[in-house]
């Protein structure tokens, strides 16, 4: 297939459909796929996957990069916030995410000065415009956006902007499937990998799903037919008995991905332990700024020292990113925790496995 209307084609989805039912019944049990990207999660609630298939539990996983934030990592951005001087810029999606007693969103009501921004190099060009102010982005993603937040410290540095700086909260998809795949209590029989991360890292990463666990892994596109032909590719692997990595999204992903945004990565950046909301601590699944732009680490600029708190009473985003639950086995969501109030960040992105499941899902 070469253009999009064909991977929204009405027979040919419902051939796969078949096809499917008729492979995930001829393998005698109940098959657990997950996905560990928020857009995969979108686009297979938005289209009933979940419901078409009764031997096939399709789960999701941490693929959310605000969901998978910590606590404490949000309370750090609020006291942030609250500091004289200084102007956060941020992507949208962390504007509502609660801490355990504030929000930016709150921290806005009182003074604080942030701005949303659809790039790193809009912080870099609020921070030329405000000399006198120190701006801070929220460094918050995947290995999506690393690589343009590394090319924008670069360019920070060759034009010697010193009010620029940015916290780093970017963690890394494959350690924390390795440590999903570590736990005894998540049962897993194949992974749906992220489309948009493997077009940065490419395939070989994830080899040692296969090669240390014998698990299938199939990296998808995230249109209807793309999701469907890879859970068609999983359970041919499962059939089969050959656990791979296979790419079905070969439009766009390649085995290599993409090295000239790895190298100005690996250039700027450098792998350490991260926490990840529901995982605890991930040994270099984050990702921290090299010695030589340390400068731009507001984390060694700031007093950002604040307490350890539970989180909300009641709020299950550390099992739904888990794959324990499932948003809707909450005993909050749609009642007390929905997307106009949300009591934890998986209700708030809209990649988040509740909000996805609130607005697709509950029919």
């Amino acid at each position: 297939m070469k253009y999009l209307d064909e991977y929204r084609d009405p027979a040919m989805a419902h051939d796969l459909i078949e096809r499917i039912k008729d492979l995930s019944a001829s393998i005698n049990r109940k098959t657990r796929f997950m996905e560990v990207c928020g857009s995969h999660t979108v686009a297979i609630y938005k289209a009933g996957i979940k419901s078409l298939f009764p031997n096939l539990d399709l789960i999701s996983g941490p693929g959310c990069p605000v969901c998978v934030t910590s606590s404490r990592d949000i309370d750090q951005i609020i006291r942030l916030a609250e500091l004289p001087g200084i102007i956060v810029a941020t992507f949208g999606d962390m504007i509502r995410v609660p801490g355990t007693t504030s929000s930016l969103q709150d921290e806005i009501s009182r003074g604080a000065k942030v701005s949303v921004v659809y790039s790193p190099l809009d912080a870099l060009e609020i921070a030329r415009e405000n000399q006198a102010k120190k701006v801070v982005f929220l460094a918050v993603g995947f290995e999506t956006t690393a690589p343009t937040i590394a090319a924008t410290i670069l360019q920070a540095e060759r034009e010697g902007v010193r009010n620029f700086s940015i916290l780093s909260y970017h963690k890394l998809i494959p350690p924390a499937m390795k440590a999903l795949l570590a736990e005894d209590e998540v049962r897993i029989d194949g992974f749906l990998c992220p489309g948009h991360v493997s077009a940065i890292i490419g395939s070989t990463p994830y080899e040692f799903i296969p090669k240390e666990y014998h698990i299938p892994a199939v990296i998808a596109g995230f249109e209807p037919l793309d999701i469907l032909q890879a859970l068609f590719m999983l359970l041919m692997q499962i059939k089969e008995n050959r656990p791979a990595v296979e790419i079905q999204y070969s439009r766009v992903v390649r085995p290599e991905g993409n090295p000239g945004a790895m190298k100005k990565l690996w250039q700027v950046f450098q792998p350490a332990d991260a926490t990840w909301r529901g995982l605890g601590v991930i040994p270099e699944s984050g990702l921290v700024l090299r010695q030589e732009f340390a400068h731009y680490d507001a984390s060694l600029q700031f007093d950002l020292s604040v307490e350890e708190r539970a989180d909300p009473p009641g709020c299950q985003c550390g099992q739904v990113l888990k794959g324990l639950q499932r948003p809707t086995d909450c005993p909050l969501f749609g009642r007390v925790c929905n997307p106009q109030q949300p009591i934890g960040p998986c209700m708030v992105s809209s990649e988040g496995s509740c909000a996805a499941a609130y607005k697709y899902g509950r029919s």
